[in-house]
């Protein structure tokens, strides 16, 4: 942690980052009687990330899940770059950086667990929802009033978007 204010980092964002389990959900899964595993998004989420690749922002998932069903949520909100069944997250994190020539300080990723530390570590703005792990939230820069899967990413793109003046009340954003 440094004295620098979080809100001094969102002006050089160009990249979010995130997690699904505990990020874009608020961590439980539901298992079927045939074993699917069924997780619940906010859609409030899907809007401010619709939003953000529609405003020109690279989006990124890195998630040690492999649900299809969330693959194919998070295509249908314009997101390119999923990167499912990561165990060492660090690796696709890495690959996507030098694919996209980003440097740190444009970065945003917001984890909410013990995997996600090492990405955490390397990114210009660590942030986690309310609910995240004791020692993700001593690594982060900005820690969310809302918990996962209940806005937090929506409170992140919406800061960031707004101090760079793009948050315009975009109402005709399409997403699903």
């Amino acid at each position: 942690m440094t004295d620098k204010s979080y809100k001094e980092y969102l002006n050089h964002i160009t990249t979010f980052i995130f997690d699904v389990d505990g990020v874009l959900t608020d961590g439980t899964i539901t298992i079927t009687t045939t074993g699917e595993q069924l997780r619940r998004m906010n859609i409030k989420d899907g809007y401010a990330m619709k939003t953000a690749v529609d405003a020109g922002y690279n989006v990124c998932i890195i998630s040690g899940g492999s649900n299809e069903g969330v693959r194919k949520r998070l295509q249908g909100l314009g997101i390119k770059d999923i990167y499912l069944g990561a165990h060492n997250k660090v690796i696709q994190y890495e690959e996507y950086v030098n694919n996209y020539n980003l440097k740190a300080d444009e970065i945003i990723y917001v984890g909410d667990d013990i995997p996600d530390h090492p990405v955490m570590s390397l990114v210009g703005l660590p942030c986690c929802p309310q609910d995240a792990a004791i020692e993700i939230k001593a690594i982060s820069k900005y820690i969310s009033h809302k918990k996962g899967g209940k806005g937090c990413v929506r409170d992140i793109i919406e800061q960031v978007m707004k101090v760079q003046g793009k948050w315009d009340g975009n109402f005709d954003a399409k997403y699903d």
